[in-house]
């Protein structure tokens, strides 16, 4: 299948307050962002032309901007009427969207605290994450070598591009396995979450997923959380040893990309498709949908 690289589509993309074509908006080759990692962005997604969540995603790049010692020169509102605005000139209704942040090229250096903060934001049409005839018996997960990083190291509560890294490594290894991702454990050799997304498992009927200490807390997490807690279904939120993957019955992995995603297999583990991953698959998109107003 033919794939029209992402530098050469159709449309716009919001820039520094301004919507430029698509193909037009480029940044140097000497730009500090690409450097030195000095950048953060969000992945979001529409559904029915409303961004799930828009606000507390705009929110998060500001904190995660804020967190590598950039000021974003936008208010959280002005970057929200732009997401929808250009949502509005892409003509999508279901679309992901990706705001990023980064620092420019006014100066090449480890230090950058001169150069311009640029904001972009660029939305297409993404269908499923991973491939949809897989949903029915579990996306089957690798193991990564690497692990995420004791955040006396690294800021692991940003969204920040130089923590992809090891992801793109991770997930890169498992695909050539034949694997569909990748689950990653944390410095202390704990189970963290995948390349992009975080993972539950359920037993006895409750879910037990990772205390997110070193690791993103995602919106989509805590989605699926308050969405398990009106099924009057237990969260249990603690350390979760690998070895204890043989004890568990179901796994998924939530995110804005993933969605609620079944896992059926873990290394050597096997999982079950059961009722919870799909009744959670079913009420996270149901909830994403825009809500009809009252007359």
């Amino acid at each position: 299948m033919s794939i029209v690289p992402f530098d050469q589509r159709e449309g716009v993309i919001w820039m520094n307050g301004e919507f430029v074509p698509w193909k037009d908006a480029k940044v140097h080759v000497l730009t500090h962002g690409l450097h030195y990692g000095s950048a953060v962005f969000e992945g979001e997604r529409a559904y029915g032309g409303e961004v799930f969540k828009l606000t507390e995603h705009t929110q998060r790049l500001f904190d995660s901007a804020e967190m590598l010692d950039m000021k974003i020169p936008f208010t959280v509102a002005e970057i929200d009427a732009a997401t929808r605005e250009t949502l509005k000139r892409q003509g999508f209704t279901d679309a992901y969207v990706r705001p990023i942040a980064w620092r420019g090229s006014e100066m090449m250096g480890v230090s950058g605290q001169s150069n311009k903060i640029n904001v972009a934001i660029a939305i297409w049409q993404w269908p499923s994450y991973f491939d949809p005839a897989q949903l029915e018996k579990g996306i089957r997960l690798d193991i990564a070598e690497f692990r995420r990083p004791d955040p006396m190291t690294a800021p692991s509560k940003a969204k920040a591009v130089g923590l992809y890294m090891i992801c793109t490594i991770s997930k890169h290894k498992a695909e050539r396995k034949g694997y569909a991702d990748a689950m990653m454990l944390d410095w202390r050799g704990r189970v963290a979450e995948c390349t992009g997304a975080n993972i539950f498992f359920v037993k006895n009927g409750e879910i037990h997923t990772p205390t997110p200490d070193c690791f993103l807390d995602g919106i989509t997490r805590r989605t699926v959380i308050g969405l398990a807690q009106k099924r009057q279904i237990k969260v249990i939120e603690r350390a979760i040893m690998p070895e204890e993957l043989a004890g568990f019955e179901q796994c998924f992995i939530v995110g804005t990309a993933a969605e609620v995603t079944p896992v059926g297999e873990i290394g050597p583990y096997k999982f079950t498709v059961g009722d919870v991953s799909r009744m959670l698959r079913t009420d996270y998109l149901n909830e994403v949908q825009p809500k009809k107003k009252a007359a």
